[in-house]
């Protein structure tokens, strides 16, 4: 499968974040096709990022069908991705497509291949790709030393340390990031004290003394 190790993606899941970062390049054998590459996306109205790693048109056409199965299931992550596995290994289509896919929502980070696989991290770090161990590495070094860094800026720097040592990846970092907590929705309703007997009324203006 030398589709599937040119390039390096890393999920990094830490201080209520998740970031996923992909570098850009693009390799055919020793030569270099492109440098600005886009391999992480969202997906199912952003509330899903997905990277890959392998043939540009066969994880274009992976996760078109995750994205399916997204809607089907109403954004559950785990069902779609269990769905997406079972059918890219039986499907004579699919199953002869080479790419391998990291998926995180709000709550959980899943890897997706195209063997049956839909593994979720031990330690919400990981990574795919030629350079993946190398970034894999990089990250749960700043997790462990470095706590006080933000998801994705572990994720930036563990690909570019991957890009010094692999020479399918660059140092061209694209990385998304969600919230582990939803954001806050607009409050427009009168506080519940101000619903007390008395306390809603508008007060009457002070009339001045002469």
């Amino acid at each position: 499968m030398e589709k599937t190790r040119g390039t390096t993606i890393i999920m990094v899941r830490h201080n209520k974040q998740v970031a996923v970062a992909g570098d850009g390049q693009v390799s055919l054998g020793p030569t270099i096709l492109k440098g600005t590459a886009r391999k992480v996306r969202r997906l199912y109205q952003d509330r899903i990022i997905c990277g890959f790693a392998g043939g540009t048109a066969d994880a274009i056409a992976i996760l078109e069908r995750f994205e399916d199965q997204l809607s089907k299931y109403s954004g559950q992550l785990t069902r779609a991705a269990v769905e997406l596995a079972k059918d890219w290994r039986v499907d004579r289509t699919l199953r002869r497509l080479e790419a391998v896919i990291l998926a995180a929502d709000r709550e959980k980070s899943l890897l997706i291949s195209g063997s049956g696989d839909v593994l979720e991290a031990d330690d919400q770090v990981m990574a795919i790709g030629s350079g993946g161990c190398y970034a894999l590495a990089a990250a749960r070094a700043m997790v462990r030393e470095a706590p006080h860094l933000s998801a994705p800026e572990i994720a930036e720097k563990a690909l570019k340390i991957a890009s010094e040592i692999c020479v399918y990846t660059n140092e061209r970092a694209l990385v998304e990031v969600l919230s582990e907590t939803a954001p806050p929705e607009p409050d427009n309703k009168i506080p519940d004290s101000a619903l007390k007997t008395g306390e809603a009324k508008t007060k009457p203006a002070k009339t001045a003394k002469n």
